[in-house]
């Protein structure tokens, strides 16, 4: 059986050792566009503080070890597929068949449509080769400028800081990690970024970047204001990487459309990762989850599908996030904006940079954002993520005082709660 992988993240290579422990006699191949091996765009931020080596990065870090495991690495990239002829097309010209194939190209960073966004000096972070750019140019007391305050930008924006930059980070929604945290979660960290000498323009637009010619960047930010930077990051969104897949049949809307078993609308072609809009576990719809969890999850549960004789169901991933802010650390689980008709619990206290707030349905939690809290979020995400009925005791305990959590917790798994 030959089972090829395009994509060498988190999903691909979960999914290559899945496929090896089920079908240890099958062939394997993993293909990546870029030429490091395989390693992960969360550990980027620790390489630029100079944590960890390149290496530290490598998903696994011994030599030779995707050959002791007979996984294939080929350093390519797939132009076109073949579906009906079960075949690949790739750049170098050359081509390959497979028997079971998955897509786990995952996601690509995008720069926002602005005059000047291609001028040398401004990056993405997302690649190793970004990261080596901005090495380059973050130097100590040099401007940098960061274009986003979303989860991707402000997991970088702590590694930026930590390179004594003078760092301005630019959003153009009212808050920081406005995909995550509501206005008053995301107020606070962007107070609590201030205080640690990031200064955070919220509301606000690049409409253009410029270069003087010597390799210093203007930053229009509009009325005048343009401030000068020798390194601008766009940190704006990303989004999967389809385009190869067009003319091959494959169903794509916003992502590869898949089934309860990550199947795609090819027969023996599977998707996972960011690529791929699998079941989420609140909505119960389907749709792209660009996090890592939900991509190893993914990778395990396509790779035990493509094995003859296996089939298991995706239950669905919950969106879930967890971020260290400088220090501050925030997570969303699930509805984490609420369900209509459904109940709210807030708890707020600005000047310690503590927030809780708790969504209910009926008496279910669905959702949940903290922020300088870390002790309750395993059992937040497994009450979540369980849809335990926490009884009438238990939801009045919540809203009396989030904090609660431990003893609805307890009243809902041991059986003491009352009905609703």
């Amino acid at each position: 059986m030959q089972h090829v992988i395009i994509g060498a993240g988190p999903a691909g290579v979960i999914a290559a050792e899945t496929l090896r422990k089920l079908a240890p006699r099958s062939d394997i191949a993993l293909i990546s566009d870029e030429p490091e091996p395989p390693y992960s765009r969360m550990a980027i931020p620790y390489y630029l503080v100079d944590h960890i080596a390149e290496v530290g990065t490598y998903l696994r870090k011994r030599d030779h070890w995707y050959a002791d495991q007979r996984i294939e690495l080929v350093n390519d990239r797939v132009a076109s597929i073949d579906a009906h002829g079960h075949s690949l097309g790739l750049s170098s010209g050359h081509s390959r068949g497979y028997d079971r194939l998955l897509i786990a190209t995952g996601s690509s960073a995008i720069k926002p449509p602005i005059e000047g966004v291609n001028l040398p000096g401004v990056h993405n972070c997302w690649t190793l080769e970004d990261a080596r750019h901005i090495i380059e140019r973050a130097q100590p007391d040099s401007s940098v400028i960061l274009m986003g305050a979303g989860f991707i930008g402000c997991i970088i924006l702590e590694a930026l800081a930590s390179r004594g930059v003078k760092l301005t980070v630019i959003e153009m929604e009212d808050r920081m990690v406005p995909r995550m945290m509501n206005d008053r979660s995301g107020g606070l960290i962007k107070k609590w970024c201030e205080a640690k000498g990031v200064e955070v323009l919220t509301s606000t637009r690049v409409n253009g970047i410029s270069e003087d010619g010597h390799g210093r960047l203007g930053v229009n930010l509009g009325m005048g204001d343009t401030r000068p930077a020798d390194l601008v990051i766009a940190a704006t969104g990303v989004k999967p990487n389809t385009s190869f897949l067009s003319g091959s049949g494959i169903e794509v809307d916003g992502g590869v459309v898949v089934d309860h078993r990550l199947r795609t609308s090819a027969p023996d072609v599977y998707a996972a990762g960011d690529v791929a809009r699998g079941k989420d576990f609140s909505t119960r719809s389907f749709t792209v989850q660009a996090i890592q969890p939900t991509a190893v999850e993914h990778g395990r549960v396509a790779a035990t599908n493509m094995v003859n004789g296996l089939e298991i169901v995706h239950q669905g991933c919950l969106n879930m996030n967890v971020l260290d802010t400088m220090g501050l650390v925030s997570s969303s689980f699930g509805d984490w904006e609420g369900v209509d008709g459904g109940d709210c619990a807030e708890l707020f206290d600005g000047d310690r940079y503590r927030y809780i707030n708790l969504q209910f349905e009926d008496d279910v939690l669905v959702g949940a954002n903290t922020l300088g809290m870390t002790q309750h979020i395993g059992i937040l995400r497994g009450l979540i993520q369980t849809r335990v009925r926490l009884g009438a005791s238990g939801k009045r305990a919540l809203m009396a005082n989030p904090l609660n959590i431990t003893e609805a917790y307890l009243k809902a798994t041991q059986g003491t709660t009352s009905s609703m």
